[in-house]
């Protein structure tokens, strides 16, 4: 399993003129293959920070969405708000372990 977290710099507010299209990246992702979580969420103490969780099942998989039509129109639509940073990591897990 593969765990990828997003984080974007923007200006406050900025998430609200892609939420558009942040929902439509997630539903189409959250169909795709290999897809296990895919969820965007704003921070609540800084609004200028957007956060992505994923959860793949592979790095092909992964590669499979990160050339996706949809990943190209979202890519399009983020560029317009002009994000000020992105930091990308992905976690390789070989098991889950329940903590509650």
């Amino acid at each position: 399993m593969i765990i990828v977290t997003v984080e974007v710099d923007v200006e406050a507010g900025a998430a609200d003129k892609v939420k558009g299209a942040i929902a439509e990246m997630e539903t189409a992702t959250r169909a795709e293959e290999g897809c296990n979580l895919y969820a965007f969420s704003v921070d609540i103490s800084d609004p200028a920070k957007i956060r992505v969780v994923e959860l793949w099942r592979s790095m092909d998989d992964i590669k499979a969405h990160m050339a996706s039509p949809h990943m190209a129109s979202f890519n399009q639509a983020m560029g317009a708000i002009r994000p000020k940073g992105l930091r990308i990591k992905a976690y390789e897990v070989e098991r889950e372990v329940a903590l509650g």
